[in-house]
């Protein structure tokens, strides 16, 4: 199991990425990725941290912890849980599901022993459905961290999973 961050660790990646994005409205959704990506997920810590390195009245940059977590619980790629080291993201639409996308969901959820939104027990592995990856011409469809893989069959998922051993 991955250790949650410490908060000093926190407020530093936090730090770094309003420093890298700056203090503006427009620049939230880059912080809050940033965080998830040097995280792993966005923990409550930095929730607090954003709203307190970003408040200024002066410059009407007013925003709540509630806001915030909206925000990134809003936007599939944000996460405000710990995922594992690889995060697969199966297409669930219908295109996808029309080529035999069932079944390769099926064959992922064996495989990992996983139920959508679930990690195992060695962090190694979340897997969650999504909405629609936009590569319909090419379902089944699914991403493993930023790497796509199409026309997927069940056949192929123990191979493709090797590729991150």
């Amino acid at each position: 199991m991955i250790a949650p961050p410490v908060e000093n660790e926190v407020v530093a990646v936090v730090q770094a990425a309003i420093d890298k994005h700056g203090k503006k409205r427009d620049a939230l959704i880059p912080i809050l990725s940033e965080v998830n990506k040097k995280l792993g997920y966005i923990p409550g810590e930095a929730f607090r941290a954003i709203q307190q390195m970003l408040h200024n009245p002066a410059e009407q940059v007013r925003i709540s912890e509630g806001q915030l977590y909206g925000l990134a619980s809003f936007y599939d790629m944000l996460s405000t849980k710990p995922r594992g080291k690889h995060v697969i993201k199966f297409c669930e639409n219908a295109p996808c599901h029309v080529v035999g996308g069932k079944a390769v969901w099926d064959a992922l959820r064996e495989k990992l022993n996983l139920n959508n939104g679930g990690t195992t027990l060695d962090s190694k592995w979340t897997l969650v459905t999504t909405s629609c990856i936009g590569l319909c011409s090419v379902g089944p469809v699914l991403l493993i961290d930023d790497d796509m893989y199409g026309n997927v069959t069940p056949e192929q998922i123990s191979d493709i999973l090797k590729h991150y051993e």
